[in-house]
């Protein structure tokens, strides 16, 4: 029998559609949320992302500022910028688009926002909140994205085993603490893992998030799964594909997500949703 397939736009559609009304509420109140983006050069996925976050937000009625440097800008430009959108009541979320130029300080950039302004958790406040459960600020947008889709589809993560194969700041470990708040067993797993494969197949859940193509496939897998593939890569004939096998595993686990469509068409809803969330916590 076929999985379910987690279609990431559906679960986009229904956050959006809260927003939508959230929005509405905000602006009958005289306050229109507000999304500025700070982009440095045109790098091709800063623009792809940018272009998507752009079409949400004016689906869902946020507002957005766009703020664009050349290569060449310093370190002190950029922190001055933050805290000119630390300062300006009307924007209620910066996105800083990662990684920056090497000669730039991104630790020091992204620690001068303001947390309840860190609408992807880019600085040590806002990652340091996630781990201690404090209730300040936001998680990374495709770490929420994540259980956004387990929320949507009604798949119980308490008490459930959930495999994170991944560990980067951006995904792995602060996905791991959501789910571990959710009160999942959660095991940190990796590219170097000794019997990965043994350790995913009897998991409950499994998110690949290692950034590798097709690296998790049938031996991984097990039946009544649900498989979470944030992974983005691109192979040599330009297909857009996961770290997953979709292939190999649709028919052997409960529910899997999809390369495209899945996980990352959820995340520019979930960046609305906090600018949302951010603008109503200003009121």
């Amino acid at each position: 029998m076929s999985a379910t397939i987690l279609e990431g736009p559906k679960v986009a559609e229904a956050i959006s559609e809260d927003v939508m009304r959230r929005v509405q509420a905000l602006r009958g109140q005289g306050v229109v949320p507000q999304l500025a983006i700070m982009r440095v050069g045109e790098r091709p996925d800063d623009l792809s992302y940018e272009r998507g976050a752009c079409k949400r937000a004016e689906v869902t009625g946020v507002a957005v500022k766009k703020l664009v440097f050349d290569e060449g800008v310093t370190t002190d430009e950029l922190v001055a910028c933050v805290e000119a959108v630390n300062a300006d009541d009307s924007v209620h979320g910066l996105l800083i688009l990662r990684p920056l130029p090497t000669h730039v300080d991104e630790e020091r950039v992204c620690n001068a926002l303001a947390t309840y302004k860190d609408v992807d958790a880019c600085n040590e406040r806002s990652l340091g909140a996630i781990f201690t459960g404090a209730n300040v600020g936001f998680a990374p947008c495709t770490a929420q994205a994540c259980i956004e889709i387990l929320d949507h589809y009604g798949i119980e993560v308490a008490g459930k085993r959930a495999v994170v194969i991944g560990r980067s700041l951006v995904i792995g470990r602060p996905l791991s603490m959501l789910l571990l708040e959710r009160n999942a067993t959660v095991t940190i797993a990796h590219s170097r893992t000794v019997e990965l494969e043994r350790l995913a197949r009897e998991a409950d859940i499994v998110v690949a998030c290692v950034g590798r193509a097709a690296m998790i496939g049938k031996p991984h897998a097990s039946a009544g799964q649900t498989l979470i593939d944030v992974g983005i890569n691109v192979t040599e004939d330009g297909t857009l594909v996961g770290d997953i096998a979709f292939d190999d595993v649709v028919d052997v686990v409960d529910a899997v997500t999809p390369v495209p469509r899945g996980v990352g068409s959820v995340t520019t809803s979930v960046l609305c949703k906090h600018v949302v969330q951010a603008a109503e916590a200003m009121l």
